[in-house]
C-alpha cells in the first residue's frame, strides 16, 4: 500500500474518510477478539450492557464472587478507555504525528502478548480466565476510546447495539412516505444514505471479524490473535515513524 494511504489511518489531520476506513478495520479486530475471547473464556468483552446487567442479577442472588468479577471487567474497560484519553492527549499537547498511532500500538501489544501467552496460561485457567476477561475488556475500552475520540462520537467500533437502531432509524426515514398532507413549511423525511453505507460496513466487518476470529481460535488457538496484532500496527506505523523521523532531523 502507498505510504500516504497507510499514513490516513492513524495521523492527526483526519477527514471523513479516514475515519471509516479506520472504524471498518476496527470493527473487524473488535469482532474478532471478542469471538476469539468467548471461545477462550465463554465471555463476550466487547460491551458493558451485558456485565452491568450481570452485576445486578449476581448482586440480587448474593454470588458475590461474580458481582467482584463483574465490577473488575467495567474497571478494566473503564481503565482501557481512560488510557486511550491519557495518550491522546499527551500526544496532540506535544504536536505529535502519532497521538492516535500510539494507543493503537498498545493495543497490538496487548494482543500480542495474549496470543503468545494464552496457551501456556491455559494449564492454569483459574488465573487464566479473569487475567484474560480483563485484558480484553481493557483492550476493547482503548479501541472504542480511540475511535470516539477521532471521529468525534460518530463511530463506535467495539459494541452493535447503538449502530443496528441507528440502522433502523435510518430505514425508517428511508420507507417514510411524505404525504402531501403534512403541515405548511414542514421538512421532507429523508434518509442519509451515506451514514446508512457506513452503519452497515461497520455491523458487516464487525460480523466478519467474528466469523474469523471464531474459526481461527477454532483452529488454530490463541496465535490467530497475532494477525489481528499485525492489523494494528500496519494501521499505526506510519504515524509513529514520522516522529521518529521529525526527532532525528
Amino acid at each position: 500500500m502507498p505510504i500516504e494511504y497507510l499514513r490516513g489511518f492513524a495521523r492527526p489531520q483526519r477527514t471523513d474518510q479516514n475515519n471509516r476506513r479506520l472504524g471498518r478495520w476496527l470493527a473487524f479486530i473488535a469482532g474478532a477478539a471478542n469471538a476469539g475471547g468467548f471461545l477462550a473464556v465463554g465471555q463476550y468483552t466487547s460491551h458493558m450492557s451485558g456485565i452491568v446487567s450481570a452485576l445486578a442479577d449476581n448482586l440480587s442472588l448474593g454470588d458475590f464472587g461474580l458481582v467482584i468479577a463483574g465490577l473488575s471487567s467495567l474497571a478494566a474497560f473503564t481503565t482501557g478507555a481512560a488510557t486511550s484519553a491519557i495518550m491522546i492527549n499527551w500526544g496532540r499537547r506535544r504536536r505529535a504525528q502519532s497521538e492516535y498511532a500510539l494507543p493503537l500500538m498498545l493495543e497490538a501489544v496487548l494482543l500480542l502478548c495474549f496470543g503468545l501467552l494464552g496457551s501456556n496460561l491455559e494449564n492454569n485457567r483459574f488465573l487464566f480466565v479473569p487475567a484474560t476477561v480483563g485484558l480484553l475488556c481493557y483492550v476493547m475500552g482503548l479501541q472504542n476510546a480511540i475511535i470516539t475520540k477521532i471521529s468525534k462520537a460518530e463511530i463506535r467500533t467495539t459494541h452493535m447495539t447503538g449502530i443496528v437502531t441507528d440502522i433502523g432509524i435510518e430505514i425508517g426515514k428511508l420507507f417514510y412516505w411524505n404525504v402531501s398532507e403534512s403541515g405548511p413549511g414542514a421538512a421532507a423525511v429523508r434518509a442519509d444514505r451515506s451514514r446508512l453505507r457506513l452503519l452497515a460496513s461497520l455491523l458487516g466487518m464487525f460480523f466478519i471479524g467474528g466469523l474469523a476470529g471464531a474459526l481461527g481460535f477454532k483452529y488454530v488457538g490463541f496465535i490467530s490473535t497475532l494477525p489481528l496484532s499485525g492489523m494494528l500496527v500496519v494501521l499505526a506505523v506510519v504515524p509513529l515513524m514520522d516522529d521518529l523521523v521529525g526527532q532525528r532531523r
